[in-house]
């Protein structure tokens, strides 16, 4: 997998993946730059969010789940000195459908986190990686 990040001006930087889309990042005012695109720590998030969901939805629907939507809430904490590695992240997953199975829907997040989700389990070597859920049946 290749990947290239451009440098666009100021702290602006524009990311381009190998299957072809773009990203805009960019700082903060007090670091240069002018909050044109999200922060490069925050991708790691939504990486991580993007890459477990991908999981837990897969999992549900083989799984023969009345899925409706699924959506995942991360918090997270850094450590207070250079490099302000993630230390703490919290992912509360909110799963709605139809007659969803608790078991099946926790079996699809410990899959997820345990075996099949390479950003949890590679930011889980520097932070305390957690999750919990809630179901809403519709």
């Amino acid at each position: 997998m290749k990947t290239r990040v451009k440098w666009l001006d100021n702290m602006s930087f524009v990311g381009e993946s190998a299957s072809g889309h773009s990203v805009v990042m960019d700082g903060p005012p007090e670091s240069g730059g002018r909050n044109m695109g999200v922060r490069p720590m925050e991708m790691l998030l939504l990486g991580l969010g993007g890459c477990s969901s991908f999981d837990v939805v897969m999992i549900l629907q083989r799984a023969k789940q009345d899925l409706v939507d699924c959506e995942v809430e991360i918090d997270a904490t850094r450590a207070d000195t250079e490099p302000k590695v993630f230390t703490n992240i919290h992912m509360h997953f909110i799963v709605k459908g139809n007659n969803l199975s608790e078991k099946k829907v926790k079996r699809a997040i410990d899959l997820s986190a345990e075996k099949y989700c390479s950003a949890s389990i590679m930011l889980g070597k520097t932070a305390n990686v957690t999750h919990d859920f809630e179901i809403v049946n519709i």
